[in-house]
C-alpha cells in the first residue's frame, strides 16, 4: 500500500513565505518534506489541509476529522504560535489541544510530528516578552515524545533558525530557505537520507537588527498584526485547505 502523508496546522504547514507553486500556491516545508519521503520511497500520497492563522484548538476541530478519513501513515502538526501570540493566552490550553490531536491521531496507529515554536526573541525585540509562553509550549510538546512516541525535531541553539535569513521580512514566517531547513529537519527526524548540514547558517554577514530596521518592521508588520487581534479578524478566514485530497507523488 502506498504510504500516506497528511499536514495539518497554520500558515507555517501551509508554505506562507515559500516560493510559490506555478498555480500561486504556497509552497512550504510540508510540501518539501512530502517530496523528500517520495525520493525516499519512491512514491507516496499527500494532502495538506494546513490553512494560515488556526489556533490548535481550531487545528483539532476542523482538521483532525478529515485527516484520519485519509487514512494517513504520517501527520505533522504544526500549531501553537498564533496562539501564544494573543493577550491572556495560556500555554496549557493550548498544550492541552495539541495533547487531543495527538491522541486521537495516535489512537489510529498514525505516526505524528510535532515542531517545537521557535525562539522569538532571536527575531524582534519583543519575542523576549513570549519566552515564558513558548518555553512552556515547547516543554508541553517535547514531553509527548514519552508520552505517545511522537517525533518532535531538534532545533538546536545557534542554528540557522536564529539566522534572520532563514525568515520572511514579517519575521512570523519561514522564507524559502528556512522552509528547506525545516523540511531537512523533519526528514532528518524520521531517519530519511538526506542533507545533515541542514543547521548551519548560510556563509556571509546576517543581517542585522537595529533601532530603524525595528521601527521599520513594526510599522509595517506588527501594528497591522496587532489591528487584526482588534477587529477579530484572522488571516484564515474564508480560506480552505490548499491540498484537501491525496496526491500522488512520485521519487524524483
Amino acid at each position: 500500500m502506498v504510504y500516506r502523508y497528511v499536514a495539518l496546522g497554520d500558515s507555517l504547514s501551509e508554505g506562507i513565505g515559500d516560493t510559490p507553486w506555478p498555480d500561486g500556491r504556497a509552497m512550504g516545508w510540508a510540501d518539501r518534506l512530502a517530496q523528500k519521503i517520495a525520493t525516499h520511497r519512491g512514491e507516496i500520497l499527500y494532502a495538506n489541509l494546513a490553512v494560515r492563522g488556526k489556533r490548535a484548538e481550531q487545528v483539532l476541530a476542523e482538521q483532525v476529522e478529515s485527516a484520519l478519513a485519509l487514512c494517513p501513515d504520517l501527520v505533522t502538526v504544526t500549531a501553537g504560535v498564533n496562539d501564544i501570540l494573543r493577550p491572556g493566552a495560556r500555554p496549557d490550553a493550548v498544550v492541552d489541544a495539541l495533547d487531543q490531536i495527538v491522541r486521537r491521531l495516535r489512537a489510529r496507529h498514525t505516526q505524528v510530528l510535532l515542531v517545537c515554536a521557535p525562539d522569538l526573541g532571536a527575531l524582534t525585540f519583543l519575542g523576549s516578552l513570549m519566552s515564558r509562553r513558548v518555553t512552556a509550549l515547547n516543554a508541553g510538546i517535547t514531553a509527548m515524545v514519552d508520552s505517545y512516541g511522537v517525533y518532535v525535531p531538534t532545533l538546536p541553539a545557534g542554528s540557522v533558525f536564529e539566522d534572520l535569513r532563514a525568515w520572511s521580512p514579517d519575521r512570523l514566517h519561514l522564507s524559502p530557505l528556512g522552509h528547506e531547513c525545516l523540511a531537512c529537519c523533519a526528514a532528518s527526524s524520521l531517519s530519511i537520507p538526506g542533507d545533515q548540514e541542514w543547521a548551519q547558517p548560510p556563509a556571509g554577514q546576517a543581517p542585522k537588527r537595529g533601532i530603524v530596521t525595528e521601527i521599520r518592521w513594526a510599522a509595517t508588520y506588527l501594528m497591522p498584526w496587532i489591528g487584526r487581534r482588534i477587529r477579530g479578524v484572522s488571516s484564515g478566514d474564508g480560506r480552505v485547505a490548499k491540498l484537501p485530497e491525496l496526491k500522488y507523488l512520485q521519487a524524483r
